[in-house]
């Protein structure tokens, strides 16, 4: 009986002795309140559950969302639903838990974001946001964060402005104004089209006008008179009576009669 509570606290204590970290994590021994330099990967981590615990970090890409106003250039403050995807290096974990603690997303990730985005978007237009420029203002906010958290372990992956809800009045004025863009981009090519349309009228006229001055060049009287005789001797052959007024040269009027 003795012996199986021996082994039954032996296996216990076994058990309490050892931790998981799961893939995307790493594991910081914490050892007399002191947190050790050696990061663990994905396995089982023994430790002395009375004098040490595992502490956990994510290191796998974490998506952040922030719902915030944005200032724009000309004082407005714009609403927008953004997402921060980031991650932990690795070998920066220890450092991290130390000098930041667990809730580094809100201490650094967040406070970083929100003086990062005022900056930029500060030097852009409300309507820049909603544009092509908005890619741009993702890539300087990406930038922004980066310079100031990479040193400290940090990989600031991507910053994407998912929703942005422009004032009302501005909402309208640009999606006026895109339709105008669009209006006058249809107009250019209905003008582009008319003027390829008059450009080809005018090559096949001047065709036209080529061909008939080539032909007046060439006749000749010979010519003329070649084919008049040409004519003559076709109405010859031809079967139905005719009556032919001519002054010798050319037939000037021909009446067919059909004979039965």
């Amino acid at each position: 009986m003795k012996k199986q509570l021996m082994l039954m606290l032996v296996v216990a204590s076994m058990l309490a002795s050892c931790t998981v970290v799961r893939q995307g994590e790493v594991g910081v021994k914490r050892k007399l309140g002191k947190l050790q330099d050696k990061t663990y990967p994905p396995g089982t981590v023994g430790y002395n559950p009375f004098t040490a615990t595992v502490i956990k970090v994510p290191v796998r890409t974490v998506n952040v969302e922030i719902t915030s106003n944005l200032p724009s250039k000309e004082g407005l403050n714009v609403n927008a639903v953004i997402s921060i995807l980031y991650r932990i290096k690795p070998e920066y974990a220890p450092n991290i838990i130390e000098s930041i603690g667990d809730n580094y997303e809100e201490v650094v990730i967040n406070s970083v974001f929100r003086s990062a985005s005022a900056d930029v978007c500060s030097r852009f237009f409300a309507k820049d946001m909603h544009t092509a420029q908005r890619s741009v203002i993702e890539k300087e906010i990406t930038e922004r964060m980066s310079s100031v958290l990479g040193d400290r372990g940090f990989d600031i992956e991507a910053v994407l402005l998912k929703t942005i809800r422009l004032p009302q009045g501005l909402s309208r004025a640009v999606e006026e104004k895109l339709e105008a863009e669009q209006d006058a981009q249809r107009m250019e090519f209905l003008l582009q089209r008319e003027k390829l349309e008059a450009k080809r009228k005018l090559v096949e006229a001047e065709g036209i006008r080529d061909a008939q001055r080539v032909i007046s060049q060439g006749l000749s009287k010979e010519i003329l008179h070649w084919q008049s005789i040409e004519a003559f001797k076709q109405l010859a052959d031809s079967p139905n009576s005719k009556v032919i007024i001519t002054n010798g040269e050319a037939p000037l009027l021909m009446k067919e009669i059909k004979s039965n």
